[in-house]
C-alpha cells in the first residue's frame, strides 16, 4: 500500500508540472533561437521560434486538461512569450534588416519588444472571458517570424512598418475571440 502510495504522488506531481515543463521548453526555444541569431544561424532562429511556438500552443491545453492552472504557470508563461515571440523575432529582424537603419532601426525594435512586454502584462492582470484584448505577443512574433522568408523580395522599410504595426496591434483594445 505505501508504494502504491508513493506511486501515485509522484504520477501527481509529474501532472502537476507537465504544463510549466512545456512552457519552460517554449523558453528554452526562444533562447536558443536568440543564440543562433547571435552566431549568424537565422534558419535555426526560425526553426526555433516555431517549436516554442508549437510549445506555446499546448501548455495552457495540457494545463487545463490536468486541472493544473496557475498563477505561477501564467507568468511563466509570459515570461517565455516575451523571450520567444517578443524578443527573439525582433532580435533576428533587427539582425538582418534593421540595423541597416541605425538607431531608428533600434528605436523601432524596442518598441516592438516593449509594446509585447506591455500587452503581457495587460493579460496578466485581465479577467479571462474567451476574448483576447490586442493582438497576442504570439501571433505578432510569429508575423514577424513568418517575414523573414520575405527577405529577398521585400523592401526593408517594409519591416519598419510591420514592426509599427503589430506594436500598436497587440496594444489596442480590439478584441479577438481566443480558438
Amino acid at each position: 500500500m505505501l508504494i502504491t502510495e508513493k506511486m501515485d504522488h509522484t504520477i501527481k506531481k509529474l501532472r502537476s508540472q507537465t504544463a510549466n515543463t512545456i512552457t519552460i521548453g517554449n523558453m528554452l526555444f526562444g533562447g536558443a533561437s536568440l543564440m543562433a541569431t547571435l552566431n549568424g544561424s537565422y534558419s535555426y532562429s526560425v526553426l526555433f521560434i516555431f517549436i516554442a511556438a508549437f510549445l506555446d500552443r499546448f501548455d495552457g491545453m495540457v494545463a487545463r486538461k490536468f486541472n493544473q492552472e496557475s498563477d505561477l504557470g501564467k507568468q511563466l508563461d509570459s515570461m517565455s512569450d516575451i523571450i520567444s515571440f517578443g524578443v527573439a523575432p525582433a532580435i533576428l529582424i533587427y539582425q538582418l534588416v534593421l540595423s541597416d537603419f541605425g538607431v531608428i532601426g533600434m528605436v523601432f525594435t524596442v518598441l516592438y519588444i516593449s509594446c509585447g512586454g506591455f500587452r503581457l502584462a495587460r493579460f496578466n492582470i485581465s479577467d479571462a472571458t474567451g476574448y483576447f484584448t490586442g493582438l497576442p505577443i504570439t501571433a505578432a512574433g510569429t508575423i514577424i517570424t513568418l517575414s523573414y522568408f520575405g527577405l529577398p523580395i521585400l523592401s526593408p522599410v517594409v519591416y519598419m512598418f510591420l514592426f509599427v504595426i503589430c506594436s500598436l496591434l497587440m496594444v489596442s483594445t480590439f478584441t479577438l475571440k481566443k480558438v
